[in-house]
Parts: structure tokens; sequence; C-alpha cells
């Protein structure tokens, strides 16, 4: 898959197991393949792409995910031990409002390219049957991490699955390393590694008042962001401030934690203390989960950082998940997260082989 922070194409390979309702995993062998320049400049103005150039581009972007699968196959020496290949693609286009998303990397090209089942369009079904398409990794953190209480991934845009009673809701959240990172650039760094520049900055009160009143956060979910909307909540209040921008990265750093502690207190735990597991790349900003540890402890809730596998490749990981269940169709996007009519059982099969 690939998410927001355009940082490269993330592939994950790992056994998945179930006994009795029970699942677990095992992660095998799991790298991020880092964007050339030229593709993450492609896929950050695809959208605006005319239509036929559109097309011309998914099929495209699907061969580079081919091309990049097999060569991510060799190097392991995992031939013919793979039963198929799940896809996420990457978002270019999301307007659930009038039943729409698009995620590019055409299914049927890695099929035919890799010899290999692939199920693509993951979001699809959901969007069709009135949900949000999004986010769609909640049935992994149900189904692979039900130890804890929540679950937060710190990508371009932070996310958040919780319990609703006996039900199951998540929601993305504000925006998150796609600002940390455009400022992060201002500075001459791709990203503020362990959060040092913002850990050096004073908190800008009203910048972060700004940040906060926003509307999208007094909406009630299910929600989600397209990359440009989570950029419209804030890169106007960011990108044209003459603040500095070590301040900037420290304000934008309580700005995440605070509204993850407004989504806590609405849906809080019953428990002594609670467990919220972070993933992503933020997870490994060392400032920005003390911040957040700091914001939360009140709600008594302890933030947990996983293994570095998991922080960085869970949501790969749930692709697989979801790509399992669709083989098995078992149900694998839940409406109670999505605001879909009904659950569903979403991707689409292209076979890779034939049986002649």
């Amino acid at each position: 898959m690939s998410g927001s922070s355009l940082d490269g194409l993330d592939v994950c390979y790992t056994y998945l197991e179930e006994s009795r309702g029970q699942w677990k995993f095992d992660i095998q062998y799991a790298e991020c393949m880092p964007y050339e320049e030229e593709w993450s400049e492609k896929l950050a103005h695809a959208q605006h792409m005319d239509a036929g150039n559109f097309f011309k581009f998914h099929s495209a972007y699907g061969k580079y995910i081919a091309e990049k699968v097999n060569d991510f196959i060799v190097r392991h020496s995992i031939q013919h031990r793979v039963d198929f290949i799940a896809t996420h693609g990457h978002t270019v286009y999301h307007d659930p409002a009038h039943h729409t998303s698009f995620q590019i990397g055409d299914g049927a090209t890695i099929a035919a390219l890799t010899g290999l089942p692939v199920i693509s369009d993951l979001r699809a079904m959901d969007v069709a049957l009135g949900g949000q398409g999004a986010p769609i990794v909640p049935i992994g953190d149900k189904l692979l991490f039900s130890d804890f209480d929540y679950w937060l991934n710190i990508g371009g845009i932070v996310n958040i699955t919780v319990r609703d009673g006996e039900h199951f809701k998540a929601f993305d959240v504000c925006t998150g390393n796609q600002a940390l990172n455009a400022l992060a650039k201002n500075e001459g760094k791709d990203f503020d590694e362990d959060g040092t520049m913002a850990r050096r900055g004073k908190l800008l009160v009203a910048v972060l008042g700004q940040l906060n009143d926003q509307a999208y956060f007094r909406r009630d979910a299910p929600k989600s962001l397209s990359n440009d909307a989570a950029m419209e909540l804030v890169f106007p209040v960011l990108m044209e401030s003459a603040h500095l921008n070590v301040d900037l990265l420290r304000t934008m750093v309580q700005h995440i934690a605070e509204q993850v502690a407004v989504v806590t207190e609405k849906f809080p735990h019953d428990k002594g203390f609670a467990k919220m597991l972070v993933t992503g790349g933020g997870a490994f900003n060392n400032f920005l989960i003390e911040t957040l540890q700091q914001v939360l402890q009140p709600q008594q809730i302890n933030v947990v950082v996983p293994y570095e596998q998991v922080v960085k490749f869970k949501e790969a990981l749930v692709m697989a998940l979801i790509g399992a269940l669709r083989w098995r169709e078992e149900t694998n996007v839940l409406h109670s997260v999505t605001g879909a009519g009904r659950d569903s059982i979403s991707g689409a099969l292209w076979m890779g082989h034939s049986y002649s």
C-alpha cells in the first residue's frame, strides 16, 4: 500500500492463521520501497490529470507495483509461497458524499505481471453502500490487536479506532505527518527526526486556537479526510504564517495530541487504565509521543508503541488480512466504522494465472 505521506510503497509478506475466530499474524518480511521524486510528484498531482492521462497512470502505477512486488519476491526467495496479493494502491480521489473513491494501481495489471491472484479496490463496495470507505483498518484492530482499547495511526493523516459499546468506530482525526513533514522541509529536512525541532519550539497559543477551531472537528463520526481536505485544515494557517518553523512544529504537535484527546474523551473507557496502540511514522516522533502521553494522562490512557515492524507496516499487514477475509468471502469492512448500510465483503479479485 501507499499512504498520504508519499514516502514509498509498503510491502509486507505475512502468515495469517485463524483458529476458532482468533487470528494471529507473523510478519516474515516487510520493507518500504522509497519513491523516486518523479513518482512522488506524479502521485501527488494525479487527481489533476485529464481523464486519458489519469487512466494511463492508473495502469502505469499498477505496472510499478507489480515490478516492485516481483523484485521483493525474488530478493526474499518466496517464489511459490505467495497465495495472493492484496493491494490498497494509492488514494488519489476521495468523495464519499458522491459515492466515489479511487485508489490507483490497476489490479488486473498487477495480476498479469506477477502471475498471482490480486485483490484490489478494497474501499469501493463500502462507498457504493453509502459508507465513507474509510477507515478500513479497524477490522485489523478488532481481529489482530484486540488487547487494546484505542488504536491510533499517525501517518500523513491521523486516524483512530475506538470502542463504542459492542461496536467499533473509526475515523480520521486530523492532519498529521503531511503538515509536520512540510514544515520540516522548510528547514531542509525530510522530516523532524525524533521531534527534535518541535521540542525546541514554543507553543503558539493563538495559532493553536486557529488549528483547533475547524468545523471538521465538531462533526460526528463517521467522517474521513481526503489528502486535499487534510491539507486545507491546517496548511493555510501554518504555511502562510510568519512564525518560526520550530514554533509551528511545536504547535502542530500540540494540535494533534489535543485532537486525539478530544476523541478519547467522547469515547471513554471503563477501566483503571486503558491502552492505546500507536503506529505509523509519527510513532517514531518521540516528542509527539511524549506530548500525547502527557495530554492523555488525565484520562488514564497509556500510550503503547509496539515493535518497529508493527509500527511501520501495520496498515500493510491489515491489507493482507482484508485480502484473506475477501478470499474466504467473510466480512472485511465494518459499517459501524464507515457509516455504510451494512458490513461488506470488499475487494475485486483478479486471477493472475490460467487454469488451462
